[in-house]
């Protein structure tokens, strides 16, 4: 099992140091690769990636994180591709659980997990683990469910479905899985955790974004497209 694991970037040189650190030091060497995917930053994101050693920096001037991991996609060399925002923190806990989960289960061609937010506090982590339970019954009625921030999947699998659909921001990751999940078990894990920064929901606003996230995810399901069709990059 070869994984790749590829970081989307656009001007997040507050971020990409502490995210490759975490990622190195908690997967102890069982990444194939990781790559950077710099969407055309204006700051020191591509320096500061650069300074970490193998780490592989690739430029994508196409903006939008859909076109960064199309990218990622079609550039890694593994035949498991796990992709992750630049703005997480790698758990000890979450390779162990991607290897697993991949060695044990030969139908699983998709696996995801909820955030915990670090910046949050924690009465309001103890809020958003509420959130993922109340909705994971609505993933086992579905058949899939995804945070594109924390979703691995086969590069086979990627290539039966074209990859990302790069027309859309907002109810990106619930059509991937809907598509992935024709080709076999796309499976949404509880404890498979990825700490990511709040900086979106304190940006937008915490009821704001959880109202557009459940009403792209209900589109994609239903109707198979995105009803929100702009997108305020919130940093």
């Amino acid at each position: 099992m070869k994984i790749s694991l590829i970081i989307c970037a656009y001007n997040e040189e507050k971020y990409i140091k502490a995210c490759l650190e975490s990622a190195i030091k908690n997967s102890s060497g069982k990444f194939h690769e990781i790559i950077v995917i710099d969407n055309n930053s204006t700051d020191g994101t591509k320096e500061i990636a650069e300074k970490i050693p193998g780490v592989k920096i690739i430029q994508e001037m196409k903006k939008g994180a859909n076109h960064a991991r199309q990218k990622g996609f079609e550039l890694a060399t593994g035949d498991i591709l796990a992709f992750i925002d630049a703005d997480t923190k790698m758990p000890k806990r979450w390779i162990d659980i991607l290897i697993n989960e991949f060695l044990n289960n030969s139908k699983i061609v998709c696996l995801s997990g909820p955030y915990i937010y670090y910046d949050f506090s924690k009465s309001k982590q103890f809020l958003s683990l509420v959130y993922w339970y109340l909705a994971y019954p609505i993933y086992l009625l579905v058949g899939y469910m995804a945070i594109n921030g924390n979703i691995v999947i086969k590069k086979e699998t990627l290539k039966k479905i074209n990859g990302f659909d790069t027309t859309i921001f907002y109810g990106d990751d619930t059509n991937l899985v809907r598509r992935a999940s024709k080709h076999g078990k796309v499976k949404f894990k509880l404890d498979f955790i990825m700490h990511s920064s709040a900086r979106r929901l304190f940006g937008q606003g915490i009821i704001k974004t959880t109202f557009i996230y459940i009403l792209n995810f209900f589109s994609q399901v239903f109707a198979k497209k995105s009803v929100t069709k702009s997108y305020e990059d919130i940093r």
